[in-house]
């Protein structure tokens, strides 16, 4: 694999346009590529930034660092192949968190939060107020891990009912999910490739390890590629859906 100490942007941009030109021909993957190119430039001027910084209030009330608007370029570039990074908007997670607090009946002790693609780590923050048993976040690009770590060192509120948090730098597509039953956090983090990678890991541990298991997938643009799992579909709006073990 790929040394996360140091990722390649060449090597990530000719990756994902060898898959492309392999799924679609070379001639539209590569118009692909200058349209990828194209809103990375968009997004790098000033009123882009000053609109990345709108999500703010969040780190402003609790004194962290979860903004998208402070993401460096080299790291908004490798989002645009990889996923680009943005936090997940407190009222959301709520409204998710509420749908799985109803459809469950359960206040999730025992179980275990994992947020994959967890950037900055907003979401941990925000899943211990939760009685979570532990909360695990897994992150590819080691400066957002590193701001996590700090994010969850400084971390104080009132209302935090889960105090074991832990961020990973890993790739989530090589990702062994612990023993415990399980509520998986997905903000749309991976192109479909790596999303049936890592549905085919949750269904091999489920299967060696049976358990109850949940998937909240925020911003479900692949939701064709869950109902190919063995996972069935709950609920869900616009978005979110809610996926569980059968």
């Amino acid at each position: 694999m790929e040394s996360l100490a140091r990722i390649s942007i060449p090597q990530t941009i000719w990756r994902w346009w060898t898959y492309a030109a392999k799924c679609e021909g070379w001639t539209r993957a590569t118009r692909r590529l200058a349209g990828v190119l194209g809103e990375f430039v968009r997004d790098s001027t000033p009123e882009r930034l000053r609109q990345r910084f709108g999500d703010a209030d969040y780190d402003w009330e609790y004194r962290v660092n979860t903004t998208s608007g402070a993401v460096g370029w080299r790291d908004r570039l490798l989002g645009m192949f990889h996923s680009a990074y943005q936090p997940t908007d407190p009222t959301a997670f709520q409204e998710m968190m509420s749908a799985l607090e109803q459809y469950t009946g359960t206040d999730f002790r025992g179980f275990t939060f994992i947020d994959l693609g967890s950037g900055k780590g907003r979401t941990l923050l925000m899943a211990s107020d939760y009685p979570f048993e532990r909360i695990l976040g897994v992150e590819l690009l080691p400066s957002l891990h590193q701001i996590a770590l700090q994010n969850v060192a400084k971390y104080q509120c009132d209302s935090q009912r889960c105090f074991a948090i832990e961020s990973v730098c890993a790739d989530a597509t090589e990702f062994n999910f612990p023993e415990e039953p399980l509520v998986l956090f997905l903000f749309n983090p991976l192109p479909d490739t790596g999303l049936r990678r890592v549905l085919g890991n949750l269904e091999h541990s489920l299967k060696m390890h049976p358990r109850p298991a949940y998937v909240l997938y925020h911003n479900p643009l692949l939701d064709h590629v869950m109902a190919e799992s063995s996972l069935h579909k709950a609920t869900g709006t616009v978005q979110f859906s809610l996926w569980t073990a059968k």
